[in-house]
């Protein structure tokens, strides 16, 4: 019982901890009460998975299949969704006085991130003695999915935002491609490059592009497919140009890519 709570616990914090600048971001309050239901729905749905994915990885307890990852998940959607129900209810974000729809928006919207981080928890609080005995053989699709979800957490907290659409006119074609080399750059860098616990370091006798070509270019696209499901499901591509929706993701691209080496580095 003890060790439930304590993770519970610890959930509980790591969902604070991750999802507090979205829960303090009014464009989230206001996706919360006009998005569309459907994409709400689709996000979850596309959510659920993820953080079967991720608690394969790093649950809150050795998981022996899809069933016990799919008890995790929901575990860290109620901690997600009962630390935003608290959260919002405090700073009367939501209140008695709003229709139970836009409640229930608000709040699951804000679940999302914070189901994230109660997972994510696991491996930013856990103690040495509760390492696992044998880590998990890691697989190149394995990466790919532990970038995704990292691009996914970091995207969400800017691309409610007005600033990113703003970007996104004022920038040419040339800073559109000077953005994605500078995210390649990045990208690569804290993985590869400049050593940070966690990255990879390159053999002398491997060129620098065979890492590039087999894990950075594959990462920055799925940054980028990430950038564009997080636009739509948020309602940013719609009657827009498809020029503009291309700058658009260029410019989500850029955190997106950051998060995901970011995760590369962390999980």
């Amino acid at each position: 019982m003890q060790k439930v709570m304590r993770d519970l616990g610890r959930a509980a914090g790591g969902a604070l901890i991750f999802s507090l600048p979205m829960l303090m971001t009014m464009e989230m309050w206001w996706l919360g009460f006009y998005m569309e239901r459907a994409r709400l729905v689709v996000l979850i749905a596309i959510t659920i998975p993820l953080l079967m994915g991720l608690s394969r990885k790093i649950g809150f307890e050795e998981t022996r299949g899809w069933r016990d990852d799919l008890l995790d998940s929901l575990l860290a959607c109620g901690v997600g969704a009962f630390v935003s129900l608290v959260v919002l209810s405090t700073m009367a974000v939501i209140g008695s006085d709003m229709s139970w729809n836009e409640m229930l928006g608000k709040i699951a919207i804000q679940t999302v991130p914070a189901a994230i981080g109660a997972l994510l928890a696991r491996a930013q609080f856990i103690t040495s003695d509760e390492a696992r005995e044998a880590e998990k053989k890691e697989t190149y699709a394995g990466e790919l999915f532990i970038m995704a979800i990292g691009a996914l957490f970091l995207g969400f907290n800017v691309a409610p935002t007005e600033e990113m659409i703003l970007i996104s006119y004022q920038m040419a074609e040339w800073h559109a491609v000077a953005l994605i080399l500078l995210s390649l750059a990045l990208m690569h860098g804290f993985v590869f490059a400049v050593g940070f616990a966690g990255g990879t370091e390159i053999s002398p006798d491997t060129p620098w592009w065979s890492a590039f070509i087999r894990v950075t270019l594959p990462g920055y696209v799925v940054a980028a497919l990430i950038s564009l499901a997080v636009l739509w499901i948020f309602g940013r591509t719609d009657g827009v140009s498809f020029n503009q929706v291309a700058m658009a993701v260029v410019v989500l691209g850029f955190p997106c890519s950051v998060g995901a080496a970011a995760a590369r580095l962390i999980l």
